[in-house]
């Protein structure tokens, strides 16, 4: 798609027509498409700053929508409106993947790379916004394509595989799971971590994914499903990245 006509739809879904379309150019274009050019050839500037607008945006809306909220509350909230899953998923929704520029060297990557990029392009449009056409095109931007997601139900933390493991081995076992990290592969700006999880020196679950994190999660979801305590999609939003 030549670069002209991902801008014009970039601004469809936008609601604006950007004065200085070398930004919502920058927001498009993933770094591994801007190699050898200057920092802000790419999303990664724009990213920076849509992600400290986005989340001043999201604190004023839930301080506003929730005054019954106390701190703890509002900040779970926040956490889960600007994840990366939330992101990825509504800039997915907007149809934002296949206007992205990307380098050869990350057209190879699959789902992954995509979530990442679907999330950091969404913060690139907020900062190619604000600074565009100030806050209130931000703000009128974030209300209409993430206000819908906003829910009293997101200031309630959802418990995470690890801790769910945690509790019923130390209740059913007496003893606590142990996390192994037993490879990593792949190139350094992808790559696939694996790890198990071991109780009273056995193995009971293993996993993968882009981080250790991600993938002793996997792994503590693999042991309750494999022990019947969970079922493959019980935490889905509980921030597991497969």
């Amino acid at each position: 798609m030549k670069m002209h006509r991902r801008v014009a739809e970039a601004e469809r879904v936008c609601g604006h027509h950007f004065e200085n379309q070398d930004l919502i150019v920058a927001a498009l274009t993933h770094p591994s498409a801007a190699e050898g050019k200057s920092h802000a050839a790419s999303y990664e500037r724009l990213e920076f700053l849509g992600d400290s607008v986005l989340g001043a945006i999201v604190a004023m809306d839930l301080f506003t929508r929730f005054p019954e909220m106390d701190e703890g509350e509002l900040t779970q909230a926040k956490i889960s409106l600007v994840s990366g899953r939330m992101l990825s998923s509504v800039a997915e929704r907007l149809g934002v993947g296949p206007l992205i520029l990307m380098g050869e060297s990350e057209r190879g990557t699959g789902a992954r790379g995509m979530h990442s990029a679907l999330e950091n392009v969404y913060e690139a449009i907020v900062g190619a916004l604000y600074l565009d056409a100030g806050y209130t095109a931000a703000h009128e931007f974030v209300m209409r394509t993430l206000g819908p997601e906003v829910s009293p139900a997101l200031s309630k933390k959802p418990i995470s595989p690890k801790s769910r493991l945690q509790e019923v081995t130390q209740r059913d076992l007496r003893c606590g799971p142990e996390y192994k990290l037993v490879s990593e592969e792949g190139p350094a700006h992808d790559p696939t971590f694996t790890s198990v999880v071991m109780v009273e020196g056995r193995r009971i679950g293993r996993g993968s994914g882009p981080s250790k994190k991600s993938s002793e999660s996997a792994a503590a979801l693999d042991a309750l499903v494999r022990m019947g305590y969970a079922g493959e999609g019980d935490f889905a939003g509980a921030g597991i990245t497969n």
